[in-house]
């Protein structure tokens, strides 16, 4: 028995397959086992084909092909090349097993590049089982991204053949690719920003204080709620945001770029922060993930470690928004079907936008609204308290004016948002300031007397629920960190309670 190894999708995680062959006497037959995909079973067409085409006489033996674990379903088509060699190195005497084989068969034996290969082998180098694979030579730019793994790319079956059989001699033909932007290093821990700004905040007038909270959100990953009148710039600041968000470490940038391919993108490995705005008519299935047979990853999962903005929050299904809640809480998602259990990490950032009623002139000077008191009310009824209470930042925007002026610049609010990522880090902070724990916020967010103080009146006079309390002080932190103050002050206090949603 020869035997490679290769990979299959369990969720967004690889799951290692190995590729078991034998060749026994009897009636020729060719047979793949092991709970194959339909794709699969097509791949004996694409490997008979060739290997014909490349000189190789199929035995008068039976082939038998398993993929085990067996109670895996596998499918892909980055089966077939594995598949392949068994057969074509059946005589072979040297053991294969530590060898990682992928890719898809032409016809004429050419090996291609299959969308699928790049998250397979991101989630391989990050489970640390992988050392050497055999990979196709047109994947071999995307693939040098990845550290500690040795890829040995092949254009063709015939190389792949030669490759091993004298493995013990192969040179990889790639080299690790350091990732070419920006950096600076704290505790060994390299970090990646981009000073490129598409959308900046030089494009947005006046709105003092939704800039400022802007910067707060970006600065400590705090959720926001913009509310205003239409055209006020709610999903103009939204879109800036993205560009200036935290740096991020070389991992992060792997893993934002494995949900890229996950999303059929072609992976950019750029230090920018993945930003998914899904229609408020969007199904439960596509926001979340699902699948009656495989539960595919939904927008909340490809928002990870960036921005989930939701445009005409309340227009979202009830069933979306509450739903919400779990990953807003938990940092991950969890979906259960008949056929399969599958968990996400969520680690997003959710902005949402809002108008203050049906028609959106509640707050227009010029406009008269045309609400009733009844529609107000069941248009913010939409919104749960248990939802909101999630929300860190609400803000109310200011009336648009012509005296409105341009006062800081994308690249100065991201200039801070490094700074206070800077300190964080330095001070033992391994997370966002608005992901801490409990002993994190003990641990980090220390208030002084004044402050204290403050934040026992407001809970008696606001009735603040426990998480509001903490998120009032992990907001303080952030604040206090953009005043380059080690300890959280009464004004920075103040300022995290003046982001409170009103009732």
């Amino acid at each position: 028995m020869k035997m490679v190894s290769c990979a299959t999708y369990e969720g967004i995680e690889a799951k290692v397959v190995h590729v078991e062959s034998t060749l026994t006497k009897g009636l020729p037959s060719f047979s793949v086992v092991g709970m194959a995909s339909a794709s699969i079973n097509e791949a004996k067409e694409r490997v008979k084909s060739a290997l014909l085409s490349n000189e190789f006489t199929f035995p008068p033996k039976r082939i038998t092909i398993n993929l085990a674990p067996s109670d895996v379903k596998k499918e892909g088509s980055q089966f077939d090349l594995s598949i392949a060699l068994l057969i074509a190195l059946d005589y072979l005497q040297d053991d294969l097993c530590e060898w990682f084989v992928f890719g898809e068969l032409g016809l004429d034996g050419a090996v291609k590049e299959n969308i699928q290969l790049y998250p397979l082998m991101l989630s391989l180098a990050n489970q640390k089982i992988i050392k050497k694979a055999v990979v196709p030579f047109e994947s071999l730019e995307k693939l040098s991204k990845i550290p500690d793994i040795e890829f040995y790319g092949v254009k063709r079956l015939d190389e792949a053949i030669e490759l091993l059989k004298n493995s013990a001699n192969a040179l990889p033909n790639s080299s690790y690719k350091k990732i070419e932007y920006p950096s600076y290093i704290i505790d060994e821990e390299e970090y990646y920003f981009d000073e490129t700004y598409i959308e900046d905040f030089l494009d947005v007038k006046g709105q003092e204080i939704a800039k400022r909270a802007a910067l707060i959100s970006a600065a400590g990953f705090h959720n926001l709620l913009l509310e205003g009148s239409p055209g006020c710039g709610k999903s103009m600041i939204a879109q800036r945001l993205r560009y200036i968000l935290p740096p991020l470490s070389g991992d992060e940038i792997l893993d934002i770029a494995k949900l890229d391919a996950l999303d059929a993108k072609e992976p950019e490995f750029k230090p920018l922060r993945s930003y998914r705005a899904p229609h408020h008519s969007s199904t439960t299935a596509s926001v979340f993930g699902g699948g009656s047979h495989k539960a595919k990853i939904g927008e909340v999962g490809l928002a990870h470690r960036g921005i989930l903005f939701f445009d005409e929050l309340p227009h979202f299904s009830r069933i979306v928004l509450e739903a919400l809640r779990e990953p807003l809480q938990d940092n991950k998602i969890r979906i259960s079907r008949v056929n399969s259990k599958v968990e996400y990490p969520s680690d997003f950032l959710f902005v949402s936008a809002m108008n203050p009623c049906p028609c959106g002139n509640l707050l227009n000077e010029q406009k008269e609204c045309r609400c009733s008191e009844l529609e107000i009310q069941r248009y913010k009824n939409r919104l749960s308290d248990p939802f909101l209470d999630r929300i860190d930042l609400c803000v109310v925007m200011q009336q648009v004016s012509s005296n409105d002026k341009v006062t800081i610049s994308s690249k100065e609010m991201h200039s801070q948002v490094i700074d206070v990522h800077k300190r964080a880090r330095l001070r033992g902070q391994r997370r966002f300031t608005a992901k801490l724990s409990d002993e994190e916020i003990e641990k980090y967010c220390v208030l002084d007397s004044e402050a204290k103080d403050v934040l026992e009146r407001a809970v008696e006079r606001f009735a603040l629920s426990f998480r509001s309390i903490k998120k009032i002080q992990k907001v303080s932190r952030t604040i206090a960190d953009l005043d380059a103050s080690d300890i959280i002050g009464k004004k920075h206090l103040l300022e995290a309670l003046s982001y409170r949603r009103r009732s």
